[in-house]
């Protein structure tokens, strides 16, 4: 899936997203992968093209590029060779929020404490973890329009 194809298909008309437009309802755009790092390029261009919809600034989009890597970098390491990496975006009026979850040999709960979740929380403003049926594990990153880790 290319970057047009993907904005093609996950937002309807093309403009902002319908949530932004006024709709109750947020939009949602799922991306399945190979739980692989030579995959990751294509969830950070996603994010980038979904935050920039939802007028995000740069800073802001920069953000949440980094902050996916990390996230995905702490479940890729924990990720059952051979199986897919899943992606939720839900797109609201001002904020975005990302699922990323692995299904794990053992899974556990990312540990909080580590340098990587200072920087998550700094990069995404919310950032929370949990586990699910089948072995899957999730961090869920929350970021806001206007609210910059790194501004």
């Amino acid at each position: 899936m290319t970057e047009d194809t993907a904005a093609a298909t996950t937002v309807p008309g093309g403009g902002r997203p319908a949530a932004a437009a006024g709709r109750e309802t947020p939009d949602h755009v799922h991306v399945r992968m190979p739980a692989e790092s030579a995959y990751l390029s294509v969830l950070r261009t996603a994010a980038a093209g979904l935050a920039a919809r939802l007028d995000f600034t740069l800073d802001e989009i920069e953000d949440l590029r980094i902050a996916i890597d990390e996230a995905c970098a702490m479940l890729l390491s924990q990720a059952i060779p051979g199986t897919d990496l899943e992606c939720g975006f839900e797109l609201g009026a001002d904020q975005v929020t990302i699922t990323v979850s692995v299904t794990a040999a053992r899974a556990r709960m990312p540990a909080r404490d580590t340098f990587a979740w200072t920087v998550l929380s700094a990069l995404a403003g919310s950032v929370d973890s949990r586990l699910g049926p089948g072995d899957r594990v999730a961090i869920v990153l929350q970021k806001r329009r206007g609210v910059s880790g790194s501004g």
